[in-house]
């Protein structure tokens, strides 16, 4: 029962051009798994590159190469990668549960969607930018089976932000939207920096799930 409320608590689809040539990630019980970079098209001109890992007893990763679209099912999951530079850091990606290849342009209508019903694990932080637009940042605990859960960082704007303002820590909550990729500089030391990408999930529909939640309308 675990493995299919897990499926509808965190449930991602993703079309997408192979944009570089999978690499081994790690191994379990000699299971390999790889990761794979996708260019996933948004209704702007602009592309999010997202990583999706995937088992080779899923598909051989000989047989995926950057000519090559993707059709993906799965669930976006975090993980921490320790590196003794940075120490620890959370990692986010697509994990395949299902993939489909193919040698022609596949056109979806909505090629990167996701819902997620989750747990809010930090205060929910509203603002306003420079230029008048209301954001909120939200912190979300995603269970998933054996007791394991994922930390997915969210991003809403406008009545969805003023909505996570009024959030509290251990609501429930379920959102929908699409999985984008942000560069951004990271500050090694005093003239260093680095260009990093930050993974998030931009919300375009949220609620609250009230059966779980202790507030009063």
């Amino acid at each position: 029962m675990s493995g299919n409320s897990s499926l509808e608590n965190n449930s991602v689809n993703l079309v997408g051009k192979v944009i570089s040539s999978p690499e081994f990630s790690h191994e379990v019980y000699g299971e390999g798994f790889y990761i794979v970079y996708i260019q996933v098209p948004r209704l702007s001109a602009n592309y999010d590159n997202i990583p999706v890992m995937f088992s080779e007893r899923l598909v051989s990763p000989d047989s995926i190469d950057e000519t090559h679209y993707l059709i993906i099912e799965g669930q976006f999951r975090s993980y921490n990668n320790f590196n003794s530079n940075s120490g620890h850091k959370l990692m986010l990606t697509v994990f395949a549960r299902e993939i489909e290849i193919s040698e022609e342009e596949v056109t979806n209508k909505n090629p990167n969607q996701i819902c997620l019903n989750g747990f809010v694990c930090r205060k929910p932080m509203y603002r306003t930018t420079p230029f008048g637009r209301e954001i909120a940042d939200i912190l979300l605990a995603v269970n998933r089976a054996y007791n394991k859960s994922d930390y997915i960082p969210c991003i809403a704007w406008g009545r969805n932000a003023r909505f996570a303002g009024n959030f509290e820590i251990g609501d429930n909550i379920r959102i929908w939207g699409r999985i984008q990729s942000r560069t951004y500089q990271k500050k090694i030391s005093e003239d260093e920096t680095e260009e990093r990408v930050a993974y998030e999930i931009s919300v375009s529909k949220m609620e609250a799930v009230k059966e779980n939640n202790n507030k009063k309308e």
